[in-house]
């Protein structure tokens, strides 16, 4: 079976930016040698210790992915918040366009790919 894992991204290595450009991430805090994950998803409870520590993976380069979850354990509430890589997106977003392309190009290029559609 192929490997469905999420594809880890290249540490992107430059910190600064040249006048009017987006900057760059910051160097990531895993340890040397190892890429940093595409997808991270963070939980905990709603205090500052979470808040820095997305805070932290956002000055890494990584941006949010979907709305923050939010539950009450009777106690206190837990948060979750999803982080990607912009590259991971921009890889997966090419990946699923590459694929389409082929499913088009097989059906189109099919003798009789449309008979007994409506």
């Amino acid at each position: 079976m192929p490997d469905t894992s999420t594809p880890a991204v290249p540490e992107i290595l430059s910190t600064s930016a040249a006048p009017g450009t987006a900057p760059s991430a910051a160097p990531s805090t895993a340890p040397a040698g190892e890429e940093r994950l595409a997808y991270r998803l963070f939980t905990g409870a709603d205090d500052r210790a979470f808040c820095e520590r997305v805070s932290a993976a956002l000055a890494e380069g990584y941006v949010l992915h979907g709305s923050p979850a939010a539950s009450f354990n009777g106690s206190t509430v837990i948060v979750a918040q999803a982080l990607v890589l912009p590259a991971a997106i921009a890889s997966a977003d090419a990946a699923v366009a590459n694929a389409v392309d082929e499913l088009d190009a097989d059906e189109f290029d099919a003798v009789g790919a449309f008979e007994g559609h409506a």
